[in-house]
């Protein structure tokens, strides 16, 4: 399957789209490829494009006062990526985005987006549909983080991104889990004893 194909099979999942519909996004598409450590978004940018991950693994992260790096979200393909905040509110990008293993995004200008929802209602349908997407797969997020042990997290983790811990150094999944390299090790190690 190409990425066009992946992109439009994708966004068919999360909200029903014509062929007529996604030919008018797609004609303002262009694919790109990142190098692991290269960056889709970078910290203080103001974005203007939505990108599909079809290959690969992103996440964004902030750096404390402290100079800490800390894991928000990993984006595994197929998946929307972007600074969703960024581009409705026009500041600053405050959450990078960078290539944890060679990527492959289709990206397309916000604006076009914006202005093919004025005439399409399919286009408006879907950006509504990915915005509620985001807001509970964030408030999900926040909850398991608040109220779930580190194992119970690490647990979700392996399901909801089957494969990627062989991808990625364990310190990114730790940093994700909000849990040391150190404490991921113990889980992991206890859990195999178990099995």
């Amino acid at each position: 399957m190409n990425s066009a194909e992946q992109i439009f099979q994708f966004l068919n999942k999360v909200s029903r789209l014509s062929f007529q519909s996604w030919s008018s996004m797609v004609a303002y598409a262009m694919e790109i490829q990142l190098k692991k450590d290269d960056y889709f978004v970078k910290e203080g940018e103001v974005s203007k494009e939505i990108g599909f991950l079809t290959k690969g693994i992103v996440r964004s992260y902030y750096i404390s006062k402290e100079g800490k790096e800390y894991n928000k979200t990993l984006f595994a393909a197929p998946n929307i990526i972007g600074s969703y905040v960024s581009i409705i509110t026009g500041q600053p990008n405050r959450l990078p985005q960078q290539a944890l293993t060679d990527c492959t995004i289709t990206k397309i200008p916000m604006s076009v987006i914006e202005n093919l929802s004025k005439e399409q209602i399919e286009i408006e349908r879907l950006r509504r549909k990915i915005a509620e997407m985001f807001f509970v797969l964030k408030e999900k997020r926040e909850l398991e983080m608040a109220l779930l042990q580190a194992e119970e997290r690490y647990l979700i983790f392996r399901e909801e991104y089957p494969g990627v811990e062989q991808l990625i150094p364990q310190y990114h999944i730790a940093s994700y889990l909000g849990i040391s390299a150190t404490q991921l090790s113990r889980i992991r190690k206890k859990m195999s004893l178990q099995s």
